[in-house]
């Protein structure tokens, strides 16, 4: 973020004297004007509720053009990320700001790898909720305990401590979301196995059982993996601007994750899935496929009160990106299954009781090259797009619009 060759200049109606403010300019997306010294210098504050026009924080990780349908991680178009990279690639390059190459994936995959273990007191404390608790509840407190066992990386102005912070999450996330849903089910828990890639070995802690080898399906796992992917991340939305405002106290990095957590419940934001599955199931009571009529009849009547979930997201004014990616996947993992229908009654998915909204990854190697900062990604077919970033444009985004 750099000074711009120009101010904005703040005047008023009622003669008082007018303020010059500075202007900054980012490598991509709007300019921003700094209202800082505002209030020092008119006594003024700003209003702007849900941060509409508000940058909260300088950032180089992800940008959205909402306008164009642009979603971008690093500089790198999510679509490519998506097809050519797993999901732990995306996490590296989301902490580092670079595509790990050969050598740097097998070591950030074995780190991640090495610490999906949780300590086996957590599953005494998963034995206080009740079996039948919101999914969202238990990964708040399950998320909170961990600052309870983790003592060694919990100060925020230590590098190292964030970065181990930050590298248990990930890989601890995916083994407490199954010993959760296993709980939920009166099954017992799977522990993680090395062997498997992070998606993969998600997929066997939630499904498989002791009386037989579970073997992870191909088409799902990467169906799943690139679900992780696309909500890696998405700016200065409300669980990341809460996470932010828990840190800026100085709390211990879990404490703050699980405040996220929290926020991400919430039917207006990660909770949102649920509510669109809630909307779908009441359609099927309704009557099913003959009944969707009169229901968006009902959504069109601001005094109905009936709201239509999961249709588009705000940010985006023209399309989500992801979508595009998402119905690909949608259509793939109906056809490996042998569904040939999306009816809201034909969807039995294994997960489908567990409306869960989480971060979690699988198989392809990025390698970024040497004469360029292209990257070609070695476990993928050679007709596939390579990930490229928008580096003319990128190093640093000047702020992040709530979502």
């Amino acid at each position: 973020m750099k000074l711009a060759d120009k101010k904005a200049t703040l005047s008023f109606s009622n003669g008082s004297p007018s303020v010059d403010l500075p202007v900054y300019q980012g490598s991509i997306g709007p300019e921003v004007i700094d209202i800082r010294k505002l209030y020092a210098q008119t006594g003024m504050f700003t209003y702007d509720p849900g941060f509409m026009s508000t940058a909260s924080c300088q950032s180089s990780i992800t940008y959205i053009d909402g306008d164009k349908g642009e979603l971008l991680y690093r500089g790198y178009p999510i679509e490519q990320l998506a097809e050519n990279c797993d999901f732990l690639e995306t996490c590296h390059l989301l902490l580092y700001g670079e595509l790990p190459n050969e050598q740097k994936k097998k070591e950030f995959d074995a780190r991640v790898t090495n610490h999906t273990m949780v300590n086996e007191q957590m599953q005494f404390f998963l034995r206080g909720f009740r079996r039948d608790a919101h999914p969202m509840a238990v990964m708040t407190g399950l998320v909170g305990a961990l600052s309870a066992f983790y003592h060694d990386s919990t100060d925020i102005n230590n590098p190292e401590h964030r970065e181990i912070s930050a590298i248990r999450l990930i890989a601890k996330m995916p083994t407490l979301v199954a010993m959760a849903y296993k709980y939920s089910v009166g099954q017992p828990y799977i522990y993680p196995k090395n062997d498997l890639s992070y998606t993969a070995n998600f997929m066997r802690m939630m499904f498989a059982t002791p009386c037989e080898e579970y073997v992870p399906n191909d088409v799902l796992v990467r169906a799943m993996d690139r679900i992780f992917i696309l909500h890696a991340d998405h700016e200065q939305n409300a669980s990341t601007s809460t996470v932010r405002l828990c840190g800026s106290s100085g709390t211990n990095p879990f404490a703050a994750i699980a405040a996220g957590v929290a926020c991400l419940w919430g039917p207006a934001h990660g909770g949102a899935n649920e509510a669109a599955l809630n909307m779908l199931e009441d359609i099927q009571k309704m009557g099913g496929v003959a009944k969707i009529g009169e229901f968006v009849s009902k959504v069109k009547d601001k005094n109905s009160g009936i709201k239509l979930m999961g249709f588009g997201h705000r940010v985006y004014k023209n399309y989500d990106p992801r979508a595009k990616l998402m119905r690909e996947t949608c259509h793939e993992v109906l056809s490996e299954l042998g569904r040939r229908t999306t009816r809201c009654s034909s969807w039995r998915w294994p997960w489908r009781r567990w409306r869960w909204k989480t971060s979690t990854s699988s198989a392809a190697s990025c390698t970024r090259t040497s004469t360029s900062t292209r990257v070609s990604c070695s476990a993928r077919s050679a007709s596939r797009s390579a990930c490229s970033p928008r580096s003319s444009r990128w190093p640093a985004r000047s702020a992040g619009s709530p979502s």
